[in-house]
């Protein structure tokens, strides 16, 4: 049977500077297995399928697959999703949001703006700190040697997914590091992880006042492109130490440059402490899948 296929990139404003992703804008039918063969033969970061919502106040319903299983919440998917809703005519916003139904739960995505300037931003689930710890804590300082430390503590967060966070004293060092590959995946595997998130504040006038740096371990070895989920938990753990960059709990970030992309993420954290995640979409290419 043959489905409407998409495949964009998310937090860039241009072909080839974001996270790439795959939708399946009709996916009601599809089985767990067909839905997973399907993201693994897709092989990019994640693939998500839209169905009919269950809830009233949902716009659709989402599931989200990586190459390897299903994800309960991404950020790069959700957001990347609600363009191809938007664009196929499947859901309006209402009072500009969409809310989107999943193993999350129910997420408001807050849309801004038409055409090509046109942002999507998801809220996203409440993180929290599982714990923080000294550099020399024995877990970490394998993961983070040769790393060139910033003030803040390194930290395990929980926002749907864990990301140890962990401050560099610059941008030129963040972008110079070389990731101790090995140790990272030893990390996120004992510490049920995904890896490590570094970060470091923009060392000069630019468009973003944070670099980011989303060294995933947990089931294969490689740098995120942009990641709006790891990105969220960060901005959770800024706003706990009164860190936020920017003004008025928004500030923009950028990643995927040291892997060939150069995304922009745009953060923010509104007065009761959610985190909003999002930027722009480009569509790339449209079609059919037969499957």
């Amino acid at each position: 049977m043959k489905r409407h296929y998409v495949q964009l990139d998310v937090f860039a404003d241009r072909p080839g500077a974001g996270n790439p992703l795959a939708v399946i804008p009709d996916a009601d039918g599809l089985d767990d297995a067909t839905m997973q063969a399907i993201a693994r033969w897709t092989r990019l970061p994640e693939t998500t399928f839209v169905f009919p919502p269950t809830s009233p106040e949902a716009s659709y319903r989402i599931r989200i697959f990586s190459p390897r299983r299903e994800v309960p919440f991404a950020g790069h998917p959700s957001v990347g999703t609600a363009a191809v809703v938007l664009n196929s005519g499947l859901a309006t916003p209402r009072d500009g949001v969409l809310v989107q139904e999943g193993i999350a739960g129910l997420l408001p995505l807050r849309v801004d703006g038409e055409g090509a300037s046109r942002t999507i931003a998801v809220r996203t689930p409440r993180a929290r700190l599982v714990e923080q710890v000294a550099a020399n804590d024995a877990r970490i300082v394998r993961a983070i040697a040769g790393m060139r430390l910033g003030a803040l503590p390194a930290a395990l967060m929980d926002g749907g997914r864990r990301w140890w966070l962990v401050e560099l004293e610059s941008e030129a060092a963040l972008r110079g590091l070389e990731p101790a590959w090995g140790a990272i995946s030893q990390l996120a595997t004992r510490t049920e992880s995904m890896g490590v998130c570094a970060f470091a504040k923009a060392d000069e006038a630019a468009d973003y006042d944070l670099v980011v740096r989303a060294f995933v371990g947990s089931t294969s070895q490689f740098e995120d492109a942009a990641s709006g989920a790891a990105n969220a938990t960060l901005a959770a753990w800024l706003a706990q130490n009164d860190r936020l960059p920017g003004r008025d709990g928004r500030y923009v970030v950028s990643q995927g440059r040291e892997v060939g992309f150069d995304a922009r993420l745009q953060l923010h954290v509104d007065e009761a402490g959610d985190v909003w995640s999002g930027g722009h979409v480009r569509t790339v290419v449209t079609g059919t899948i037969d499957w």
